[in-house]
Parts: C-alpha cells; structure tokens; sequence
C-alpha cells in the first residue's frame, strides 16, 4: 500500500487507541509530522511526554493506516475538505482549544472567517416559543450582516435554528456527532443538504462511525469552541445544550440563556444558567450586540482603540501595532517586537487591565473588542 501520502498519516494519527488530541498533537510537535511518527521506533516514540509502551505499540502496529487509506479515498470521492490543526484554514476560534480536534472534515462552502459565530442549541423538545426565539433572532441577524449561526443539526432547538438561517439567508454550520457519509437524523437530510449551499457541515468523525450518544457529547465541544458565544434556547435540567454551555464556559466563550417561565419543564436547564450566573439573559438580539460590544461596528471600535493608544509607552505601542487584527501568542509577540518574554508578558498584563488587549485560551492575545 502507498503510505506516502501526508493526509493517510494525519488521519491515521487521529485513529491510534490510546492517542487523544493533546497526546496526538504532542506527537505532531515532537516529530514535526505525521508520516515520521509511524516510521519512529518504539524507543523513540515513549520519549513524547504522555505516550506510553502500550501506545507506542498501538502506533509501531500501524494497522490504522488500512483504515486511514480508505478514508482518503472516501474524502476524495465525495469532495470533502480535510481540515488539519496545523492548516492555515482551519478554523482560528477552534485551534485556541486545548482539546480541538486533531483534524476536521467538512463539506460546503464553510467561511470560519465571519466575524460572529454564534452557536444556537437546545432540547430536542422544541416548544412553539423557542422556535419563534430563533426565527425572530435570526431575522434580526439576516438584517445586520457577518453572522454565522453554529448548531447540531438535531431535533428541535437546532434544526430550527438551522430552518430559521436557510429562511433567511444567514449562513450556518452543522457540527455532526458521525462522518460526513450520513446525517442523523435521517429526517433533517433536506435540510443539510440545502445548508450546503450557505455554510455546510462539520465533523471531526470518519466516515461508517456508529451512532452514539458520547460521540454527540464529543461534537458539543466543536460548537462551542467554533463560536464567539452560545445560546441555550430551550433546556431541561439535564441536557446536551447544558454540557455545550458548561464547555464554552471553560473555553472562556459568553454564554446566555433564554429566560421562561418556572414552570416550563423546558425553561428550567435556562433559568437555572441564568440564575448560577452561568449564563447572561437574553431576549432580543440587541441584548447580544451589546454584551459581545458588537453594537457599535468596526469604525467605532477602531476609533475608541485609537483614543487609547496616545496614552501607550513606545514599548506598549509597538505590541499594539505588532498584534492589529490578529490572535497572537506570547512567542508570535515577542518574535515580532524583538523584546524578551519577561518584558513583554509584563507590558501586555499592563495592557490587559488597561483594556487594550484581551487574553484568550491557550496564552493568545488580541485587541480588545477587535
């Protein structure tokens, strides 16, 4: 068989018993790519912090890359976009998470570029006032421009939303619990399929995965780190949308949650984030604009960082101008200003209580509000 061929082994690498995404990438770092990780002696492989002699094993067997070969071929044929952590596409909100996904699969014409991502989620028991939520939310967004609405295509609350967007034009992604070779449910098939067209969908499963519970708990964690803020619209006390709140919760994303009454069994999972101070109320969309500070527009914001920065010290200026736009890490900083770590890890908490920049998961900084 021809292993040469870099993707075989990124795919194989995702596929090794034992290996998850911190321990995958770990091996990636290490070896600097994938095809040498399989070609490395056991010896060699146990040297890689966390990988240990059953793993090694796992890895030295290479049976995966049988699996992974297939795969490829699968993914060619049907034209699916094969994303790897290290791409410069993939998506940069997801890669600030400690436990993204090693690579993505997806299908459509996705822009992980668009300035608001906002996940919409739910129960699978959709109530007639959660769904005129995200019809009502989504018009809104329709009118305003570069917003993307994030979901699990499930029943409910997410194929909702998911209708809401195709109704309106808004794009929207739909992160699966499978691979790209079906949709589950089978039901909402006409749906995705028309999502295609503005948006697409999202997995990081290959393809002929069993359908099961944990996978979809697994997704959740895509949703949110692929966007700036999550909505629970409708939620039990117990439910998947809370899972996805409490995972963009420690991805530092904003949560909020749609209020009901008490005594709605499908208001509770809501009011209850609300009252724990888990999540901010929310009941319109001007109520997100203004707590994302997305209200204002670019030229505004612009013109409010620009009346900060006559109050910078040289050194402060020169990391301002160093980051713009960008998301950058702490090396990226230093690399670009030419100043040591200590001094500038220093004139960027400064600049953090300032309100110039904001710090991001993973030791990553941006201009605020940018």
């Amino acid at each position: 068989m021809d292993t040469t061929d870099d993707l075989c082994f990124r795919i194989a690498l995702s596929l090794i018993p034992g290996v998850g995404f911190i321990h995958a990438r770990s091996l990636f770092t290490y070896f600097g790519n994938a095809r040498d990780i399989f070609r490395a002696r056991e010896k060699t492989l146990m040297k890689v912090p966390g990988i240990g002699s059953i793993t090694a094993g796992n890895i030295r067997s290479q049976k995966v890359l049988e699996r992974a070969k297939a795969e490829v071929e699968f993914i060619e044929r049907h034209r699916i976009r094969p994303l790897f952590y290290q791409d410069t596409d993939y998506p940069s909100r997801l890669s600030l998470c400690e436990d993204a996904p090693l690579i993505l699969f997806s299908r459509g014409n996705i822009d992980f570029t668009i300035t608001k991502m906002v996940a919409i989620v739910g129960t699978r028991n959709a109530t007639e006032y959660g769904r005129g939520f995200c019809d009502e939310l989504i018009a809104g967004m329709a009118g305003r421009g570069d917003y993307c609405v994030v979901s699990g295509l499930a029943y409910g609350i997410d194929v909702a939303a998911h209708k809401a967007c195709l109704k309106y034009g808004v794009p929207t992604i739909g992160v699966l619990g499978h691979g790209l070779d079906r949709i589950y449910p089978s039901l909402h098939r006409p749906v995705a399929e028309k999502m295609l067209e503005n948006g697409g969908l999202l997995s990081d499963f290959i393809s002929r995965t069993e359908i099961e519970r944990q996978n979809f708990l697994r997704r959740n964690r895509i949703i949110a780190g692929l966007s700036d803020a999550v909505i629970i619209v409708e939620s039990a006390e117990r439910g998947g949308a809370l899972v996805t709140a409490d995972i963009a919760g420690s991805y530092n994303r904003d949560v909020f949650a749609v209020p009901g009454r008490t005594a709605d069994p499908y208001s509770r999972g809501c009011n209850e984030l609300i009252r724990q101070n888990k999540a901010s109320l929310i009941s319109n969309l001007d109520h997100l604009e203004y707590f994302m500070s997305w209200q204002a527009g670019v030229d505004q914001i612009r013109t409010v960082q620009k009346q900060l920065f006559p109050d910078l010290t040289p050194d402060e200026r020169k990391i301002v101008d160093s980051i713009r736009d960008q998301v950058l890490s702490i090396d990226d900083i230093c690399q670009q200003v030419t100043m040591p770590a200590g001094h500038v890890s220093a004139l960027l908490l400064g600049l953090e209580f300032n309100g110039v920049v904001a710090s991001l998961p993973g030791k990553m900084y941006k201009l605020k509000n940018s």
